[in-house]
């Protein structure tokens, strides 16, 4: 099992799509709130630095003030519930771009150094870094003859 592996666990589970809007003479038409929203499961890249991992999301529409990352017990949780507003007005009628809430959560290893994890947004892209704890970190050991 290579390091990354050990450190952190992808719970496994499916997204759900987006919620079907109806259509204007749709019976079940009205308020587009009452509608269940789904959870979208962002994609995420990990990668296995000398210093700790780096998760990568994808949360196009998430802002800073959207997003909660959360660490309880040695689970990490990123949320966040991203909304569109229609034009004043107005009301959708089709939504092909995902509205939902962001989901995903990680079970991180005793090798995290929960005290150093950082998050960073830019351009849609949350990268959330991981340090490894000193102890988990690769180094030598001196022999004494």
């Amino acid at each position: 099992m290579s390091d990354a592996q050990s450190s952190i666990r992808v719970p496994l589970g499916a997204s759900s799509g987006p919620t079907p809007i109806p259509t204007p003479g749709d019976s079940s038409a009205g308020d587009h709130a009452s509608y269940p929203r789904p959870t979208i499961t962002p994609p995420i890249d990990i990668h296995d630095g000398p210093d700790g991992l780096t998760l990568e999301a994808d949360v196009p529409g998430a802002t800073e003030s959207s997003l909660i990352i959360q660490l309880e017990h040695n689970v990490l949780s990123l949320d966040a519930r991203i909304e569109t507003p229609a034009p004043e007005g107005a009301r959708p009628v089709h939504e092909e771009y995902p509205v939902g809430d962001y989901h995903r959560s990680f079970i991180l290893s005793d090798d995290v150094d929960r005290e150093r994890i950082t998050a960073e947004l830019k351009n849609g892209v949350l990268k959330v870094f991981l340090p490894k704890a000193d102890r988990a970190r690769a180094r030598r050991i001196e022999i004494k003859s």
